[in-house]
């Protein structure tokens, strides 16, 4: 018996930087060369394993490609589990996101080499952008389920939680989309308060309309 056969972990170990050696290898080859001109065998190739050992870990190029951001969701969710429980869950998903950008070791976006660029391509190409939209489904139905947890409800049952995710994800997207087509590598953070301020100015205004519309409503009720 080998020794990988007697340890679990080691074998582990020895998938993962497989795993990170192909990812860092269609990463650098979609953006030195454009998605277009990359294939399946050349990135099995930069990584120094066959096409076979490549379709173990990853279905395409582009899940290949992405695959260092789909860390970035597990690293949002939690800073999402680590904001203090009495923060309303909006708040708190904001806190997260800020908290996210701001922690060096997470090395956020904005602080990651290259990932700037490839966010402009994933804009660019859609087979990669389909992919990216998966990985922030992923990590989304995980913030839902601190969401309600943090609320003390059934998901299924209560609409809240996915809401209230749909919402603050919906403003990342937007403050990231923002900065990929703004073109200042630093400016994510001031993209993000931006988005989230928006949020909450465009709620302010909905709520205030409604109660407009309520009180319109209940004078053409009274009136004879």
């Amino acid at each position: 018996m080998t020794p990988e056969r007697k340890n679990p972990e080691r074998r582990s170990r020895k998938a993962r930087r497989t795993r990170d050696t192909l990812a860092q290898a269609a990463f650098e080859l979609v953006l030195d060369r454009g998605l277009r001109n990359v294939t399946v065998e050349e990135i099995a190739e930069a990584a120094d394993v066959d096409r076979r050992t490549f379709s173990r870990y990853f279905p395409s190029k582009e899940a290949a490609a992405l695959d260092s951001l789909r860390g970035d969701g597990d690293r949002i969710n939690a800073a999402l589990r680590a904001r203090p429980a009495p923060e309303p869950p909006l708040l708190a998903y904001r806190r997260a996101v800020l908290d996210w950008l701001a922690d060096p070791e997470a090395e956020a976006w904005h602080r990651r080499p290259r990932i700037f660029e490839l966010l402009v391509v994933a804009e660019e190409e859609s087979t990669l952008y389909a992919v990216f939209h998966h990985i922030r489904v992923d990590a989304q139905e995980d913030s839902i389920a601190i969401v309600a947890d943090r609320l003390g409800v059934d998901s299924r049952q209560d609409i809240r939680p996915a809401v209230t995710v749909a919402a603050g994800a919906g403003a990342l997207l937007a403050a990231q989309a923002a900065w990929v087509r703004g073109g200042r590598p630093d400016a994510l953070p001031e993209r993000v308060v931006e988005a989230f301020d928006a949020l909450v100015e465009t709620a302010k205004e909905a709520r205030a309309a409604g109660a407009e519309a309520t009180e319109e409503a209940a004078e053409t009720e009274a009136t004879p």
